[in-house]
C-alpha cells in the first residue's frame, strides 16, 4: 500500500468516529484564565498557577513574524536556582548525574524505571533514604540505542516482561516484580522500526487489555511531503502492533512528533504530546495534547489545527479537507511538548485528581523562549477542555539563560510527581506539603 494511500485510509477514519462523552465542567475558574494574546506563553510570564486557553481563533496567520533560530546553550544551574510549583507544594532534587535522563516509568512495587538515553541504557532508583535520595541504584539493561519509551508487560501487580522502545527497535526484558537488573539478555520484539534521523524518540504503551501495543514514530523532517520523500513512510503516526511485535496497522496520522504517550486510567484512552512543525513564526503551530481517536488524522504536512493548509503544501490534498482533527489542548508553539503523565495518586489536593501533566523541554524557533516546565492539563471525567496550567517552572533565568529541560513525568507510589531534567541531568520530586 502506498504512502498516500496509508494517510487516507487514517484520514477517512475519522468520518465515522463519533466522540459521544462529553466533558463535564472545568476545574478551573474562566474568569481566571489567560486568552487571546496574552496565553501564549513567554519565560517571563510563567508564574506557577498561571492558567492558559489557546485557541484556534488566537493563531496567526503564516510568517506573520519572522521564524526566529533562538535555541538554548545549556548552562549549570546557578546558586539561587530552583524549579517552582505553585504554593503548598515542594520541589527537592531526588536525583542526578545521569546521562540524558529522558522517561521515567514507575513499577508496580514503586521503583522508577529511567532511560538514560544519552548513556544507552536503562537505570533503576528504588526508595528514598533520609537525605531524599535514591535507597538503591542499578543499571538494569545496557547495549540499547537511545532508549525512551519503557512499558511493563501484562499490566498488573505482576509483569512478566520490561519492553524498551530503542529509536530503531522494541525489545523486552524478563521481568519480576523487585529485579534491578535484567534476568536475561533482549529479546527483540519488532526489529525494524522507521530508521533514524530527524525524530528519533519511541515511546511505547498497552491497551488496558493488553492486546494491543502503541509505539509512537516522530517524522524524520519538519514538512517533507511523505508523497515524494519515502524517509517519511509510517512516520509521523502512532502504530499499533501485538504484543508480540506483530504489525497490525497505523493507528493514528499525521501527528508530527507524538513524543509522549499515556493511557488515561479511567477512560482507557490513549494520549499524546506532540511537538508540531517549525518555520511559520513564533504563534505558529501550536504543539498540543489530546486523546487521540483511532483512525485519526491530525494534519501533518499538508495542514494544521484543522483546514489550515500549510502554505508549503499550498493546494496539495483537498480532498483532506473537513478531515483533520483539532487537538483537545493547545499549547504554546515550539514548547517542544514530550512526556505525559496522569495524576492517579492521592497525595495532591483533590482537585488533581486525574489531571494530566505534560513536560515542555523549551523553545528553539521562537524569538522569546517558551516552555521549560511542566503544565498541567485539568481533565474532567478524563476529558478536557483546553486549559493548560504552569505549574513548575524556574528552569531559564530571567536574563534567559538556561539550565533546566523537562523530559518525563511520572507519579510515584507516595503520590509524588518525579520530573526528569536532561538540562541538569537531574529527577526532580514534587510533592504537597500544604497550606
Amino acid at each position: 500500500m502506498s504512502k498516500m494511500r496509508w494517510m487516507f485510509v487514517a484520514a477517512c477514519g475519522v468520518v465515522a468516529g463519533v466522540w459521544l462523552v462529553q466533558a463535564q465542567g472545568p476545574k478551573v475558574d474562566a474568569k481566571n484564565v489567560l486568552t487571546g494574546q496574552a496565553a501564549f506563553v513567554d519565560y517571563r510570564t510563567m508564574k506557577p498557577g498561571t492558567f492558559r486557553k489557546i485557541t484556534v481563533a488566537d493563531l496567526p496567520k503564516p510568517f506573520d513574524t519572522q521564524s526566529a533560530g533562538n535555541f538554548p546553550r545549556v548552562v549549570p544551574r546557578p546558586p539561587d536556582a530552583w524549579p517552582q510549583a505553585p504554593a503548598g507544594f515542594k520541589v527537592d532534587l531526588y536525583a542526578n548525574g545521569f546521562r540524558g535522563p529522558r522517561q521515567i516509568r514507575t513499577a508496580p512495587n514503586g521503583d522508577f524505571f529511567l532511560a538514560e538515553s544519552t548513556g544507552n541504557q536503562v537505570t533503576v532508583l528504588r526508595g528514598r533514604d533520609k537525605d531524599g535520595k535514591p535507597e538503591e541504584t542499578s543499571v538494569f539493561a545496557t547495549g540499547l540505542r537511545q532508549p525512551f519509551g519503557i512499558a511493563f508487560y501484562p499490566s498488573g501487580p505482576n509483569p512478566q516482561w520490561v519492553y524498551v522502545g530503542n529509536t530503531n527497535s522494541v525489545v523486552r526484558f524478563p521481568y519480576k516484580v523487585g529485579d534491578l537488573k535484567a534476568t536475561g539478555p533482549a529479546e527483540t520484539i519488532i526489529a525494524e522500526l522507521p530508521p533514524g534521523g530527524g525524530h528519533w524518540t519511541r515511546d511505547v504503551v498497552f491497551s488496558p487489555n493488553g492486546q494491543r501495543m502503541w509505539v509512537a514514530v516522530g517524522s524524520g523532517s519538519n514538512v517533507d511531503d511523505p508523497d515524494t520523500h519515502p524517509r517519511e513512510f509510517h512516520r509521523a503516526n502512532i502504530l499499533e502492533f501485538k504484543p508480540d511485535g506483530t504489525f497490525v496497522k497505523i493507528y493514528a496520522s499525521g501527528i508530527r512528533n507524538p513524543v509522549g504517550l499515556g493511557v488515561h486510567p479511567s477512560t482507557g484512552e490513549l494520549w499524546c504530546s506532540t511537538n508540531e512543525r517549525d518555520a511559520l513564526g513564533d504563534n505558529l503551530v501550536p504543539d498540543y495534547v489530546t486523546h487521540v481517536r483511532e483512525g485519526g488524522f491530525y494534519g501533518w504536512p499538508w495542514y494544521y489545527m484543522g483546514d489550515h493548509q500549510d502554505p508549503r503544501h499550498e493546494g496539495k490534498h483537498p480532498e483532506l479537507k473537513g478531515k483533520i482533527l483539532v487537538p483537545d489542548v493547545l499549547l504554546s508553539p515550539h514548547n517542544a511538548s514530550l512526556g505525559l503523565t496522569f495524576y492517579d495518586g492521592q497525595q495532591f489536593p483533590s482537585e488533581y485528581r486525574g489531571d494530566l501533566f505534560a513536560a515542555e523541554h523549551g523553545s528553539w524557533n521562537r524569538a522569546n523562549r517558551t516552555g521549560y516546565e511542566v503544565v498541567r492539563v485539568p481533565l474532567s471525567n478524563g476529558h478536557a477542555s483546553g486549559e493548560f496550567e504552569d505549574f513548575l517552572t524556574g528552569f531559564v533565568t530571567p536574563d534567559g539563560q538556561v539550565w533546566g529541560r523537562p523530559v518525563g513525568v511520572v507519579v510515584s507510589k507516595d503520590g509524588a510527581l518525579l520530573v526528569t531534567d536532561d538540562g541538569s541531568q537531574s529527577i526532580w520530586r514534587v510533592s504537597y506539603a500544604g497550606k
